[in-house]
């Protein structure tokens, strides 16, 4: 087989494939043996049907056409290796020549061409000492005390207390709702955090002020049930008032919260928690932003195919209704996939000179992160993937995130007060070779 390459454009080529006859013989003696065995003739067994019988039957036109489409991939697939592109799209094909009918041409040469859009190649810039500002953050006192406030809040208990119900705290309240004086829900006994706004709205400030076995009506928009989006009367009756009352910051408080014996110990953690925090915080703008400023050196045509499939996909099924497709939001798909297809092939292209390679042990946590975030047992997940095909896009995936954290890795990164930022715990946490995921 020979084949000459094309380019059309950055993200296009022709291909011209020619396979001689003997190479394609093969796939003809294939379909005749295929076709004898879909074929009754009387006198023969089926599948044992001379080719002459099959050429009388189906014409010899519709072998040559078995043939072909049977050995086509994979003679398309030889070129495209040979001529290290990769496709993106289904190619077109358009045969030129074939095997014919008549005694003249029953040996011709297999010729075809095939446009098709590829990935584009790119010229990557030197991205060793890239400069980023992040936010200037510290973890304070505030941050450590606010921290241990909401660990006391996990342990703390509530109390009755004989006062007006006020923001923040916890109330049993009985309900009535109404329409035109006719009664259409009723509850008793609800547990509410006035300031949660998780009920109904104007409940928290009918319930300010209120001491238990007071009551108050308000009136209200149905948000759900059959009555959604009618207004209704809701008496609210007030039964108990309480607030959460937090355990002491103490060593025995220390004790039953943490793995810590003295309430000293398990304040130095939160500090170096909120210190973590920081550091993280910091990692992802500056990951976010290196990426930004390398894509940003680097001219990557993006194919139209690829646009338009990611659109269409996006608004086929749930999505398809009259009020979602519009032209702004085809416009922000369309940006978000062109944007998305540019890091993706700036990335690659570190991967390839840095010579990234995936552990099994990194897909694997990768694999578990991802099954989380679906809600998903990660061994279902990874065998769905595994169905569909999907494992090595997961793998490119893993790829293309460490060769940001390697851009990162050598990036100059400073924060607003002009003051250099050591990411290298970020970059690497626990001795791994990817930033954590956001």
């Amino acid at each position: 087989m020979k084949s000459a390459v094309e380019n059309l454009s950055p993200t296009r080529v022709k291909m011209h494939i020619e396979v001689p006859f003997a190479e394609l013989k093969p796939a003809i003696d294939a379909a005749y043996k295929e076709i004898a065995s879909q074929i009754q003739v009387p006198g023969f067994r089926k599948g044992k049907v001379p080719s002459r019988l099959v050429d009388q039957r189906v014409g010899r036109g519709y072998v040559i056409e078995t043939a072909i489409n049977n050995s086509l991939d994979n003679f398309y697939r030889d070129a495209v290796n040979e001529a290290s592109v990769v496709p993106l799209a289904r190619p077109e094909v358009e045969v030129q020549q074939a095997p014919g009918i008549d005694e003249a041409a029953l040996d011709s040469d297999l010729v075809f061409d095939i446009e098709v859009d590829v990935r584009p190649e790119i010229e990557l810039p030197e991205y060793s000492g890239l400069e980023v500002e992040v936010e200037a953050r510290e973890a304070g006192d505030a941050e450590v005390e606010k921290a241990l406030e909401e660990l006391r809040g996990r342990f703390g208990t509530l109390k009755a207390v004989e006062r007006p119900a006020a923001d923040g705290d916890y109330t049993t309240i009985d309900l009535v709702a109404t329409i035109d004086g006719e009664t259409i829900d009723e509850a008793t006994g609800l547990s509410y955090l006035i300031g949660s706004g998780s009920m109904l709205e104007g409940l928290d400030e009918a319930l300010t002020g209120l001491s238990a076995d007071e009551d108050a009506t308000f009136e209200t928009t149905l948000a759900g049930g059959e009555h959604a989006g009618e207004k209704a009367q809701v008496k609210v009756v007030l039964t108990a008032v309480k607030e959460r009352e937090l355990p002491e910051a103490d060593d025995d408080f220390a004790q039953l919260a943490s793995e810590f014996d003295t309430i000293a110990e398990l304040r130095e953690s939160l500090v170096a928690k909120a210190a973590e925090d920081v550091l993280v915080e910091q990692g992802i703008e500056a990951r976010d932003k290196v990426l930004e400023v390398l894509v940003g050196l680097v001219e990557v045509p993006v194919p139209a195919s690829v646009l338009d499939e990611q659109v269409e996909q996006h608004f086929s099924g749930a999505n398809q209704a009259d009020d979602h497709d519009t032209d702004e939001h085809r416009a922000e798909i369309k940006a978000n996939t062109e944007k998305a297809f540019r890091n993706e092939i700036v990335l690659d292209a570190v991967a390839e000179k840095e010579e990234i390679e995936v552990e099994q042990g990194e897909l694997i946590e990768y694999l578990i992160q991802s099954a989380q975030q679906y809600g998903m047992d990660p061994n279902q997940f990874a065998q769905m993937l595994d169905g569909a095909g999907q494992v090595p896009m997961m793998i490119g995936e893993v790829r293309r995130r460490k060769a940001l954290a390697k851009v990162l890795e050598l990036a100059k990164v400073k924060d607003s007060n002009g003051k250099a930022v050591d990411l290298e715990a970020f970059v690497k946490p626990a001795g791994e070779d990817a930033p954590e995921a956001e």
